[in-house]
């Protein structure tokens, strides 16, 4: 198959190093992604000035076409197939993430927002995450990868879909196996630092921990609690089927639905 691999932790990282080492010797791989960090960016476009990619030799095996591009994830994968590839994609991968991109986080995730932008283009996509920031063994969920990938080849999903796959950073013997999940919901608490720039100028700094989990028994939070593998399927359609009903009613009731501005 052809491959394109993106990321949000840049072209440079570890992750998508041993990502790409792993696919590239059963398929035909082009990596594109950022040329730094951008994590958390989401599915942010660059608008306001022109993207510029360079070519990236001696860092992937021979057979694999490398690109930084000075965007953020999501333009990193719409450049490469508006304009770098000859071809469409069999499969886009984006990773492996160095952390965990579990439940609500996925909103933000420049990783998971990598592959969305190829489900949006009809192609099936993977987010690959590490559960750990701190950790740089990234074989085992490589490993896995190759394996998904190569299934992935033999039995094609019938339809464009995102599979977001957690690996728990422990050892391999100790991971239990695979899930298919829902997403839990995580909390966090924001904190910005206030700091004050070397020329007097006030400036914050966003960091955060998780206060809380909301994890069901079948939730890809609960599974990597349990050293599991999660997989799970994401859309892009964000519509609450369940209050579809109770919203219209509301609308009619408050004599909404037929407003005229006018």
């Amino acid at each position: 198959m052809n491959i394109l691999i993106s990321n949000d932790d840049g072209i440079f990282s570890p992750g998508v190093l041993a990502l790409a080492e792993a696919i590239a010797c059963e398929h035909q791989v082009t990596v594109v992604c950022p040329d730094r960090e951008r994590s958390a960016t989401g599915h942010a476009l660059t608008l306001q000035e022109p993207l510029r990619v360079d070519s990236i030799k001696g860092i992937f095996p021979e057979n694999v076409t490398a690109w930084a591009c000075s965007g953020t994830p999501a333009d990193s994968v719409k450049l490469a197939l508006d304009a770098l590839l000859p071809h469409r994609p069999d499969l886009v991968l984006s990773g492996i993430n160095r952390g965990a991109n579990l439940g609500t986080d996925v909103l933000y995730s420049g990783t998971v927002s990598a592959a969305m932008e190829g489900v949006l283009e009809g192609i099936t996509s993977i987010a690959f995450s590490l559960t750990s920031f701190a950790s740089l063994e990234f074989s085992a969920a490589a490993t896995f990868a190759k394996h998904l990938v190569r299934h992935l080849s033999q039995q094609p999903l019938s339809e464009a879909v995102l599979l977001n796959v957690n690996i728990p950073a422990i050892v391999p013997a100790d991971i239990c196996g695979v899930r298919l999940t829902r997403l839990g919901i995580r909390r966090w608490r924001d904190v910005f630092a206030k700091r004050v720039d070397p020329r007097g100028k006030t400036y914050y700094w966003l960091s955060g921990e998780v206060v809380e989990e909301e994890a069901t028994a079948d939730s890809d939070i609960q599974a990597i609690r349990n050293n599991y593998i999660t997989v799970t399927p994401l859309k892009y359609d964000l519509t609450l089927e369940s209050h579809l009903p109770k919203v219209e009613e509301w609308l009619t009731d408050t004599d909404l639905e037929n407003f005229n501005p006018c």
